[in-house]
């Protein structure tokens, strides 16, 4: 396995060997080069171990620690990439929304989206509706956490639904998706987007769960509307 503690010319070697066969790849055929194959001989190994570990949490802090060995070629083939079939980068996608590194995994998957890539068989799912409910599960899990950065994590939310828009998926990972905005909306102090983000997921779901929450957010909105003051922020 790679040495995640290598120097920073061995680094710096890796990425550019990778942003090397990245830009020399054949878009949509599968990614070749001696990088991908270190990478995809290490992702074989750590999925050997993940599939070890029983806890969820343990798993998390396991990728968290396995994931800086893979950053030289993520940054490569993201610099030169022209959309080969990558399979190690689009695992690494879904490990950093796991252990919430979600700035991270939307460059992935920006790119992901921009070059049609394919998720792996063991996803089940296509890469649109991947991104989307992974990103908005994780975005939930971290809005329920005691004073989560709202306005961060709903511009994450609002790059994710501008790069999936237009591609088809159940109405519940879309509903999800929303849902998931208008809480990060909520949380940024916005209470007018909130509600038409939650509106949408019920639209989507009449089963989303956010009824209760609109209808505070209406009665917050027309108390302001009243009285000129502004709602009461999350946790006031």
């Amino acid at each position: 396995m790679v040495n995640q503690h290598s120097s920073p010319a061995r680094r710096h070697y890796q990425r550019a060997t990778a942003a090397q066969s990245a830009a020399a790849a054949t878009p949509s055929q599968q990614q070749q080069g001696e990088q991908y194959e270190l990478m995809a001989a290490a992702l074989w190994e750590a999925r050997r171990t993940l599939k070890a570990i029983k806890s969820v949490q343990a798993k998390i802090e396991k990728k968290r620690e396995l994931l800086p060995e893979f950053a030289p070629y993520v940054e490569g083939v993201l610099a030169a990439g022209q959309g080969a079939q990558d399979d190690v980068l689009m695992s690494v996608l879904v490990w950093r929304i796991d252990v919430g590194d979600l700035p991270g995994a939307l460059g992935i998957a920006e790119y992901a989206m921009r070059h049609q890539l394919q998720t792996p068989d063991r996803y089940e799912r296509d890469t649109a509706s991947l991104i989307a409910e992974e990103l908005a599960d994780q975005a939930l899990r971290m809005l329920a956490e005691d004073a989560p950065d709202g306005p961060a994590i709903a511009e994450i939310l609002q790059r994710t639904e501008a790069i999936t828009a237009g591609h088809d998926m159940h109405d519940e990972i879309r509903a999800k998706l929303h849902k998931a905005l208008g809480y990060a909306h909520r949380a940024a102090g916005s209470p007018a987007e909130a509600v038409e983000h939650l509106r949408r997921a019920l639209t989507l779901n009449e089963r989303a769960g956010v009824k209760k929450d609109i209808e505070k957010l209406e009665r917050e909105l027309k108390q302001h509307d009243t009285t000129g003051q502004p709602p009461a922020q999350p946790g006031a």
